[in-house]
């Protein structure tokens, strides 16, 4: 048996220092997407996106935009060994997620990062 999986609700924009501030202004005040963000000056900005959360992560040091996506899957531990068998390589390094979390990080073969989540706790 394997896991199924289903597309998350969250899609992560990965956006370099440098055009941080004019991308969170475009989705705040040109496209005038509902803002999710709660209110602390730190809280990283989300939108509603359709029936997903678009979040916005400034990364020191990048040079290009990219999007991370979120699958959940029905059984974590199915879904790692899944992977493996079908080739795929997790990149757990690329970013650390809460003890308590229930999902790894893999790759797609074009380098789109995806979590694979228990979908608790996302």
């Amino acid at each position: 048996m394997s896991a199924d999986f289903q597309p998350g609700r969250n899609i992560a924009m990965k956006i370099p220092a440098h055009e941080y501030e004019s991308t969170v202004r475009f989705y705040r005040e040109v496209l005038r997407f509902r803002e999710l963000t709660g209110s602390k000056a730190d809280d990283t900005p989300r939108f509603e996106f359709g029936d997903k959360v678009l979040w916005l992560d400034r990364v020191a040091g990048l040079s290009q935009a990219e999007i991370w996506l979120e699958v959940i899957a029905s059984d974590i531990d199915e879904a790692s060994a899944y992977f493996r068998q079908q080739g795929c390589s997790r990149c757990d390094e690329i970013e650390p997620l809460p003890e308590s979390m229930k999902a790894f990080w893999i790759a797609s073969p074009s380098n789109i990062i995806h979590l694979v989540s228990s979908g608790e706790g996302t």
